[in-house]
């Protein structure tokens, strides 16, 4: 199976990305440019770290030019993905080397997020220098620490496609007079919610780093948020609107507070991240805005949409075609590379059309000693152009008396009870 100069191996982990197609596509063009074999794994890293050699075999295949020339344009992973964390799996590091060696794989191309990354400097770790690995950072939450705020790929086409369903469900919203609630993926950060409700013109958009960026968010505290916009906009004539919220604000509910919301346990994933597919944050919220209103003998009808997984797999925008066609063949030149600079294990990032590496001991948060988090910074001129045009509760509402007792007269509550349940708020 190996050639004088070595095999190299690509797999996909973590959830699909628009772009994973064009980096399988780069890299594998590349790579046998370069004279090398190219091994694409299935599943991520689940059959590496099995160990059983046999089994792998029906689970790699070899890439040639004419099978990926064209998959740029497509959307999903034709190497599929899986969240399998060799770390958690037992020997999993040990079997997964054992595994890439059986191939005769020198070069090592991962794509994924930030745990996908984690895996492979694990694994290169246990490498020793044996295999030179190079991490594609994707993911459409957008938060991977990449130099000069870079985007991710995968993000651009999330956030464009998330943009053009929430402008339809606002002339939905407009067209029926009703309230939706939207949830965009971002486990950590909120820039593909923010991205989506900013460019759409939604009402308003939540996300966890208005709360700060440690320590449990309060359920209360959002649907405080939603409620008050839904009071204003009623103060200012309209009935209708749409809220757009990051999942990640789920995960930083108290497990009591989730497990009493949801009404069941909370699953976790291998990398011990809760399960938010199954949280289903935007029926939490419906369910207490509508009894929020219920007690005070108004029936208030919203209607909830998820749309984390309806953008994962779209075809990629130009952007991201061009983007990951940058990323795939400057992964195989890094490892290719005999430059002393280039001899780490790496994350490649490209930087106005430039290689700028970032090795995988710089990229680890020495306090968690797992990848570093990109959150959305609240006090940029950017956020602030958001908040300015979101429809939320402000200092002057409550400020002008008579625009203060529409929004009371609004919820059905004095000015004393609007006061005392929401002026926090703007403090």
């Amino acid at each position: 199976m190996t050639n004088e100069r070595g095999n190299l191996g690509i797999l996909v982990g973590g959830g699909p990305a628009p772009g994973l197609n064009g980096v399988i596509s780069a890299v594998t063009i590349e790579a046998r440019r370069n004279n090398l074999k190219v091994y694409g794994i299935y599943d991520g890293y689940k059959w590496l770290t099995k160990g059983d050699e046999n089994d792998l075999q029906n689970h790699v295949r070899e890439l040639r030019i004419s099978d990926v020339s064209r998959i740029h344009f497509d959307g999903g992973s034709i190497l599929r993905t899986s969240r399998t964390n060799p770390a958690k799996v037992e020997n999993g590091v040990e079997n997964a080397l054992k595994m890439l060696r059986s191939l005769g794989i020198k070069y090592m191309v991962t794509t994924g997020g930030d745990d996908t990354a984690y895996g492979a400097s694990q694994i290169a770790k246990a490498a020793k220098g044996e295999i030179k690995f190079a991490h594609v950072p994707k993911t459409i939450d957008n938060d991977l620490p990449l130099p000069n705020n870079l985007p991710t790929f995968g993000y651009q086409t999330a956030r464009n496609l998330g943009s053009i369903l929430v402008k339809n469900l606002m002339e939905d919203a407009r067209t029926t007079d009703r309230w939706y609630i939207v949830v965009a993926m971002g486990r950590h950060a909120g820039h593909l919610a923010l991205g989506i409700g900013k460019s759409a013109g939604a009402t308003l958009t939540v996300i966890s780093e208005e709360f700060g960026n440690e320590g449990p968010i309060s359920l209360s505290d959002v649907c405080d948020i939603l409620e008050t916009s839904i009071l204003k906009r009623r103060a200012m004539g309209n009935n209708h609107g749409v809220m757009v919220i990051s999942e990640g604000v789920a995960e930083r509910f108290t497990e009591e507070e989730l497990i009493q919301a949801a009404g069941e346990s909370v699953e976790k994933d291998a990398y011990g991240h809760i399960q938010l597919a199954d949280v289903e944050l935007g029926k939490i919220v419906k369910r207490e805005i509508e009894k929020r209103f219920a007690d005070r003998g108004e029936k208030f009808r919203t209607v909830e949409n998820n749309i984390g997984y309806v953008l994962r797999c779209a075809d990629p925008i130009p952007f991201d075609q061009e983007y990951t066609r940058d990323l795939g063949y400057n992964a195989v030149q890094y490892c290719l590379s005999q430059d002393p600079a280039y001899s780490k294990n790496a994350m490649i990032c490209v930087d106005n059309g430039k290689l700028h590496p970032l090795p995988f001991d710089e990229m680890l948060d020495p306090k968690t000693n797992k990848t570093q988090v990109r959150y959305l910074d609240v006090v940029s001129d950017s956020y602030k152009v958001a908040r300015s045009y979101m429809v939320r509760l402000e200092k002057r509402d409550i400020e002008d008396k008579a625009f203060l007792a529409k929004m009371a007269e609004g919820g059905g509550m004095t000015t004393e009870e609007f006061l005392n349940k929401f002026a926090y708020l703007v403090k």
